[in-house]
């Protein structure tokens, strides 16, 4: 039944605009907006829709991953632009939020809305 329909996801935010600025502005990713929804323009074609919840709760975990080539670069920048990197009990994370014991080298960060994020690193 859905075998040749694109699929795409979706999560809440509270605040569109603040989602717009943040994820246009201070992540860099090409955005556009239809009937009060935000639509991320990710890479390989994978739009993925914001939509507005006046009573949103943030997800408890990690609803949007980047894969990157590097790292340590990449969180560096996110640094730079203000983002602060979360730290979990748990994992061993450096001072910059990078875990290289659960898998790939992964850091997590949140969204104005709470919701997380993370970058993790591609495998070579």
């Amino acid at each position: 039944m859905f075998k040749d329909t694109k699929a795409f996801s979706g999560f809440s935010a509270p605040d569109i605009e603040a989602a717009r600025a943040f994820y246009a502005d201070t992540l860099g990713i090409e955005t556009s907006e239809d009937n009060g929804m935000l639509i991320l323009h990710l890479a390989g074609g994978r739009d993925t829709l914001i939509y507005p919840k006046p009573n949103h709760e943030p997800a408890t975990y990690t609803i949007l991953n980047f894969g990157v080539d590097d790292i340590e670069a990449t969180v560096d920048e996110l640094l730079e632009r203000g983002v602060d990197m979360e730290i979990y009990d748990g994992f061993e994370q450096d001072e910059r939020g990078i875990a290289r014991n659960a898998g790939p080298p992964i850091a997590w960060f949140r969204d104005p809305a709470g919701n997380i994020l993370s970058v993790i690193e591609n495998e070579s």
